[in-house]
């Protein structure tokens, strides 16, 4: 069992990051001219990138992975990870459902800043569990975790055998001490899902070997991005989010110079095929940016898997008819993967036709999975609005 506060920077460099450019690792000021916003690319442009781009050969690939796993870091201004917060995370208001329980969640990621979230387990009793981050996208009400779409899947994860660990964006759901504008949202984003993780594993009887993650749209990136610089995550399904040519169009995916400095560019594809040769799933739909992956970005990814010779660790469901969300047809390709991957049980959501049933899994109202209320009040030393949070950050 990993121990959160043992968590270092050393930890980080372990993870493929401790390959040393001295013209990339200076601290960053935000360049608005090195960020790459939304459409960076056109379509067509992110299709020759990554034809430019494709190595001829594993140690081409291990030596570009290098470089980009290094301006990550650089570009996060995350060099240095932050050290743990020495406090305990708070778990209350447990809620026994069918097959699995429901608790909301919160702890200090950095000092005076509180990752809320909710936290789902199995009910039936096991050595050892699986454990799954799922980050959740952008929506319009900032509903976030709380939304069905991720209610449900993390239920469903749960019943199936996984301890789930679902938590807010910033200026989501019940992260309020700043806005989801904050300049660097990014960087804080990224520190609240490393301590994340550290969280999910000091659960009991978590399988640090078992540990998986999966989130769409802004979720989505949170997840190819985590994945690419946490050993600790083994298995990997992004939806609705890997593209050529989109770069995410907010601060938390594209608001700090990760894809480019000076000459150096790069994609959100390449930044994914960091995690080969680990399963990954790509999610894709006919509506948004994700509409050419069957020829575009997939075959990129099973290049890079093939050149580690294991092309059957990475798959693509691709669902031509539907639009950009986290819903049931999504989750239903998921489901299996993570299954096969984290050796979970499949049959707990299966009906006698071996087809996905979701039924069981019960959608809650927001306020009982507010994880601050009267009884649980936001800590007196949380810091609040954005500048005081920025300042932080520095």
């Amino acid at each position: 069992m990993i121990n959160r506060r043992n968590f270092t920077q050393k930890s980080l460099l372990s993870i493929g990051a401790a390959f040393f450019l001295p013209n990339i690792f200076a601290r960053l000021s935000l360049d608005e001219t090195e960020l790459c916003r939304g459409k960076y690319f056109t379509e067509e442009q992110g299709k020759k990138f990554l034809q430019e781009h494709t190595p001829k050969n594993l140690a081409e690939w291990k030596s570009r992975r290098k470089i980009i796993k290094a301006q990550i870091l650089a570009g996060l201004e995350l060099e240095t990870l932050p050290k743990p917060v020495n406090s305990t995370p708070v778990i209350h208001s447990l809620k026994k459902m069918n097959g699995y329980t429901v608790e909301n969640v919160y702890f200090e990621s950095l000092p005076g800043f509180y990752v809320s979230g909710n936290l789902y387990k199995p009910t039936k009793k096991e050595s050892q569990y699986a454990g799954i981050l799922c980050p959740h996208g952008h929506d319009s009400a900032k509903e976030g975790r709380k939304r069905e779409q991720t209610q449900k899947r993390c239920a469903n994860l749960a019943r199936m055998g996984a301890i789930v660990f679902t938590w807010d964006m910033v200026g989501y759901g019940d992260s309020k001490q700043c806005t989801h504008d904050l300049k660097k949202s990014l960087k804080l984003q990224v520190i609240n899902g490393i301590r994340s993780i550290d969280f999910l594993l000091n659960q009991n009887n978590v399988d640090k070997n078992r540990i998986g993650i999966t989130g769409e749209s802004g979720g989505g990136t949170q997840c190819f991005l985590l994945t690419a610089i946490d050993e600790r995550i083994k298995v990997s399904a992004p939806v609705v989010m890997i593209s050529s040519y989109f770069f995410g169009g907010c601060n938390c995916e594209s608001g700090m110079p990760i894809h480019k400095k000076g000459s150096y560019q790069t994609n959100n594809v390449e930044i994914a095929a960091l995690v080969a040769p680990k399963p990954m799933m790509m999610v894709s739909d006919g509506d948004d940016w994700t509409k050419f992956t069957p020829e575009v970005e997939y075959p990129f990814m099973q290049h890079i898997y093939q050149l580690y010779g294991q092309a059957k660790q990475v798959e693509n469901v691709h669902l031509a008819l539907e639009k950009h969300d986290y819903g049931p047809n999504k989750r239903k390709a998921m489901y299996p993967f993570m299954a096969k991957h984290l050796n979970l049980d499949l049959g707990v959501i299966q009906n006698e036709h071996k087809e996905m049933d979701e039924t069981a899994a019960k959608v809650l109202s927001a306020e009982e999975l507010n994880v601050f209320n009267q009884e649980h009040p936001l800590p007196k030393n949380a810091l609040m609005g954005d500048a005081a949070i920025d300042e932080m950050l520095r």
